[in-house]
């Protein structure tokens, strides 16, 4: 190669590799730089929250709803926890329903464990939660993550569930290009391992721009996205990654609504509508033009989609 065209060829390699070392100085070495915010800030909801012990695992749950009423067991996506996730149908789903929202472990304020995990561990920590609270029958709804935990729960333990609301997820989430899929998460969490600033601005941005996020409650979200441990988030994220339950799904016998955001671009659409060919009793609605954040986008769409199945 001319030595003109290798100057070429380096020339942006240079530049790239300056630029990440000057990002890690600037990292390592300078301050933490401190989010602005346009309006008041302020909490979407004040909904106190208790811990429950399930073994040795601790599981920090949030309720709200008449204490008498049909329960709603909540279980939310990756990376976010319980009150992230539902704020948004709280106040709509608590008129008429027992709200029990727990958060998974290695999420929210629940127990941090720095071991191997797979979604049957999750499943059996919210089993326990169930049978600590009295719960037989619950309808478990699940949203992304969440839904693949439903899933497994129904399996593992049947008798706990009574109906299924399966949101914005799929018995095998990552269906293609699933070398890629495993990079990027381990860049990802390469990346938060150094500083979670950067994938925390962009989770903000991305929610902020599909209309799912007010601004008066960035701060809110900003610091609980903050919270997250880079090496745990990532342990659930490969689980969820080798998370296969297409074999067992039809065992599940419950009534299961499948809701699809029919625009979604974390877990294709096409792998979240194959539920309802694999479950045996399953119905199907798709929300038009919705992304993969639409609980938080559409809330009163799930509220009155959950309510007329739980109560139909």
């Amino acid at each position: 190669m001319p030595a003109q065209r290798r100057a070429e060829v380096g020339r942006p390699r240079t530049v790239a590799v300056t630029a990440a070392l000057g990002w890690l100085g600037w990292r390592l070495l300078g301050p933490e730089p401190m989010p602005r915010y346009a309006t008041p800030q302020s909490r979407p909801l004040h909904l106190p929250g208790r811990t429950v012990f399930v073994g040795d695992v601790e599981l920090f749950v949030r309720e709200a709803g008449p204490a008498a009423a049909e329960p709603l067991v909540l279980l939310h996506g990756w990376n976010l926890d319980g009150e992230h996730t539902y704020h948004g149908v709280i106040p709509g789903l608590s008129e008429r329903f027992r709200i029990v929202m727990p958060d998974l472990r290695d999420h929210g304020r629940s127990e941090w464990r720095r071991t191997p995990v797979d979604l049957a561990d999750l499943a059996d920590d919210v089993a326990g939660l169930l049978d600590a609270l009295g719960l037989v029958g619950a309808t478990v709804v699940g949203y992304s993550l969440g839904g693949m935990v439903a899933q497994v729960l129904a399996v593992r333990h049947p008798r706990l569930v009574g109906r299924l609301v399966l949101a914005a997820t799929s018995a095998y989430p990552v269906d293609r290009l699933r070398p890629a899929a495993w990079a990027v998460m381990r860049v990802a969490r390469t990346v938060a391992r150094i500083s979670r600033r950067e994938l925390t601005m962009a989770t903000v941005q991305i929610l902020r721009g599909g209309r799912a996020l007010r601004p008066e409650h960035e701060r809110w979200m900003w610091e609980g996205l903050m919270r997250r441990d880079p090496a745990l988030s990532a342990e659930v994220g490969f689980a969820a990654w080798r998370f296969d339950g297409r074999a067992s799904l039809p065992a599940i016998a419950v009534p299961t609504l499948v809701i699809v955001p029919s625009r979604d671009q974390v877990i294709p659409p096409r792998a979240q509508r194959a539920l309802v060919d694999l479950l045996a009793n399953a119905t199907m609605i798709e929300i038009p033009g919705a992304r993969h954040e639409a609980i938080l986008a559409e809330p009163e769409t799930f509220v009155d989609a959950i309510t007329k199945f739980v109560t139909g």
